[in-house]
């Protein structure tokens, strides 16, 4: 029997705690390359060459806000090819569980802006015209049943109306879907004239962000310097990024990503080191009387002992390879929906190598007191045992 061979077939002498402990391993690293994968897009920076689109967002806080009067301001700068705006609107439909994002834009400067978005033209003409008009995605339409003609009502929780009323009603004229090639960020879409007219006074002329379309694309990171000179000295400056930087900024605001994620990994691997040395430990007195008839018939202290530690390193290996080999599938799936905040999401050659590495040393680390012990055995002893 081969050395290959006889570690195999002492892995899996006890076949069900070695899948359990397979299987542990296999979600902790489907965990690492998600979380990881995830986390180095959020650390990752954005190049702005060659970028059309840009996202003007208030400097210090998103829930400042921006005055609407910025928009001609920005229109007027050189290099600005079209601007719109769009706000946060928050909103309950129902109950909380019930989201879906929501926002006022003007309609037909929306949809210039993001074409990618298509929508009927006779549609788009009576969210135009209708003041309590909205529109929303197939999806969501489909989702809760909705028929073009029917009041959606919504609770406001960030927006009150003038009369003091939380409650929001909009008539659904319309749906749009994103060309199949797109991935883009959708949502529930009402028009901004009939949003600033209804809300208390206090809050009438304040925008969320704006949404800039640049001439020429090779000159998106000198357009952004621009924009935010305009407005540095002023009581509301900007903070001028593509996008896929202001969907990340956007999402970072809920705390430290790559800390909080490398926190949980840390959690995981430290049970999975606990989990997994105590399989190997509970093996090895299991075999204290076969190691030692090993010896016996020749075998040496070093490869009793490395067939100890490879034992656990194939255990670790194999769950690692399998953990990682999943988080790419996984990944392939979620990557639409997660592009669309984060821009290209895809597990690394650095996350994928430093998966395998992490496995071979926990391997390592697991079977190492095991193949010490596995050394310094006494076939005396052993046997008398």
């Amino acid at each position: 029997m081969s050395g290959f061979s006889l570690i195999w077939s002492n892995l899996f002498r006890r076949k069900a705690r070695t899948f359990l402990t397979l299987f542990s391993i296999i979600a902790a690293f489907l965990l690492f390359g998600l979380l990881r994968s995830v986390a180095d897009a959020f650390d990752s920076g954005v190049d702005v060459a060659g970028v059309d689109r840009l996202s003007v967002s208030p400097k210090y806080s998103i829930i400042d806000g921006l005055p609407i009067s910025h928009l001609a301001q920005i229109a007027s700068v050189p290099g600005v090819a079209a601007v719109t705006h769009s706000t946060w609107f928050g909103g309950i439909y129902q109950n909380p569980a019930n989201f879906f994002p929501k926002f006022p834009i003007e309609p037909r400067a929306y949809f210039g802006m993001y074409d990618e978005y298509i929508i009927d033209p006779a549609q788009l003409d009576e969210f135009e015209r209708i003041r309590t008009a909205a529109v929303a995605p197939v999806e969501l339409v489909e989702r809760y049943g909705w028929q073009i003609g029917d009041r959606i009502p919504i609770q406001g929780d960030i927006w009150l109306r003038q009369d003091g009323s939380r409650l929001w009603e909009f008539e659904l004229v319309g749906t749009y879907r994103v060309r199949d090639d797109e991935n883009a960020f959708t949502g529930f879409l009402f028009n901004y004239d009939y949003f600033d007219e209804a809300r208390i006074a206090e809050t009438e002329g304040i925008v969320s962000n704006f949404s800039v379309r640049v001439a020429n694309p090779d000159e998106a990171g000198e357009v952004s310097a621009r924009i935010d000179a305009r407005f540095e000295n002023s009581i509301n400056p900007t903070r001028t990024a593509t996008e896929a930087e202001a969907n990340r900024q956007f999402a970072a605001q809920v705390g430290n990503i790559g800390l909080i994620m490398n926190s949980i990994l840390s959690a995981v691997f430290f049970t999975i080191l606990l989990l997994t040395g105590n399989t190997m430990a509970q093996a090895l007195r299991e075999r204290v009387p076969e190691l030692a008839v090993l010896k016996t018939l020749g075998f040496t202290d070093r490869r009793v002992a490395l067939l100890v530690l490879w034992e656990s390193v194939l255990l670790c290996g194999l769950g690692g390879a399998a953990g990682i080999g999943l988080a790419v599938l996984v990944l392939a799936g979620l990557a639409p929906s997660l592009e669309a905040f984060l821009g290209q999401v895809e597990m690394s050659a650095a996350t994928t190598l430093g998966g395998i590495g992490i496995a071979v040393l926990l391997g390592v680390v697991v079977g190492l007191n095991p193949a010490l012990s596995a050394r310094r055995l006494q076939v005396v002893e052993a046997l008398r045992r």
